[in-house]
C-alpha cells in the first residue's frame, strides 16, 4: 500500500509540475480569471447588474418581494463558472496521455511496474489541483465582495459552490482524461471531450423531451442539473453521488484503455 501510495504521488507531482512549466497552462488561467474577471464586475457593478437594479427598486419603493444581492450573484457566477469550465477543462485534461502517446512514453507506462489506476490517479489528482489553483483566486475576490453584502449571504453557501465547481470539474476531467489515452492527438482528445461535456450539459433538455423513466434516468446525468442543486446550497447527495460516479468512471475506462494498449503490445 506504502509503494503504490508513493508511486501515485511521484506521478502527482510530475504532472502537476508540468502544468506550472507550461506557457500553454499560463495562458488558460489568463484567460479564465480575465473571463471571470469580467463577468464578476458584470454582474454586480454594470448599469443592468444587480446593484443597479436594487437601486433602482429603492428609488420607486419596491420593497416586495425582497432581493438577496448575496445571494443571487453567488448562484448567478458559479453558474457562469461552469458554463466557462466547459471550454477551459478539454484543454487541461486533452494532453494527460495523448502527450504520452505522441512522444513515445506511453508504452513506458504500460509496462511499468505501476499499477494503470495508480497512473491515472496520479495524473488526475495533478490537473484537478491545478484547476483548483485556477478557482481559489476567486473566492477571495468574491468573499471580500460579500463581506460588504446586508444581509450578509452564509459562507456555507460559497463554500459548497465552489466545492461542486471543483468536483465537476474533477469528474469532466477524469472523462476527459480517458479520451486523451485514445489518441495521439490533443486536439480530437480537446475536441471529442469537449463533445461529451456538451452532451452531458444539455443531457436534461433531452431528458425532458424524452419524458417516461428513460427520460427521468437521463436526467439524472445532467451535469448541470446536479451542479445547480449545489450552487444553490443545497447538499444534494445524489448530485455528489454522480460527480463521484464520473470521475471512478474516468479512472476505471482510463486504467482499462491503457491495459488494452498494453495486450496489443504484447
Amino acid at each position: 500500500m506504502g509503494i503504490v501510495l508513493s508511486n501515485i504521488i511521484a506521478i502527482y507531482r510530475r504532472e502537476l509540475q508540468s502544468y506550472f512549466a507550461s506557457p500553454f497552462a499560463y495562458i488558460i488561467a489568463g484567460v479564465f480569471w480575465l473571463l471571470s474577471g469580467f463577468f464578476f464586475v458584470s454582474i454586480l457593478f454594470s448599469p443592468e447588474g444587480l446593484i443597479a437594479q436594487v437601486a433602482v427598486r429603492d428609488q420607486v419603493g419596491i420593497t416586495e418581494p425582497p432581493i438577496d444581492v448575496a445571494y443571487q450573484f453567488l448562484t448567478v457566477f458559479l453558474g457562469v463558472l461552469g458554463s466557462l469550465a466547459l471550454f477551459i477543462l478539454p484543454m487541461l485534461s486533452m494532453g494527460l496521455y495523448s502527450e504520452e502517446r505522441k512522444r513515445g512514453t506511453i508504452e513506458l507506462l504500460a509496462t511499468s511496474p505501476v499499477t494503470n489506476w495508480a497512473v491515472a490517479l496520479g495524473k488526475l489528482l495533478g490537473v484537478v489541483t491545478f484547476f483548483t489553483t485556477l478557482v481559489l483566486p476567486l473566492m477571495i475576490y468574491q468573499a471580500i465582495a460579500l463581506s460588504a453584502a446586508n444581509p450578509s449571504a452564509p459562507p456555507t453557501v460559497m463554500l459548497l459552490g465552489h466545492f461542486a465547481l471543483i468536483l465537476m470539474g474533477a469528474g469532466i476531467l477524469s472523462l476527459g482524461m480517458f479520451i486523451s489515452s485514445l489518441t495521439d492527438s490533443t486536439i480530437v482528445a480537446a475536441i471529442l471531450t469537449f463533445g461529451l461535456i456538451l452532451l452531458l450539459w444539455v443531457v436534461d433538455l433531452i431528458a425532458g423531451a424524452i419524458g417516461g423513466p428513460v427520460g427521468a434516468a437521463l436526467g439524472h446525468l445532467s451535469l448541470v442539473k446536479n451542479y445547480t442543486n449545489l450552487t444553490q446550497g443545497i447538499v444534494d447527495t445524489s448530485s455528489l453521488i454522480v460527480f463521484l460516479t464520473y470521475i471512478v468512471l474516468g479512472l476505471f475506462l482510463t486504467a482499462q484503455s491503457i491495459e488494452a494498449f498494453r495486450f496489443q503490445r504484447n
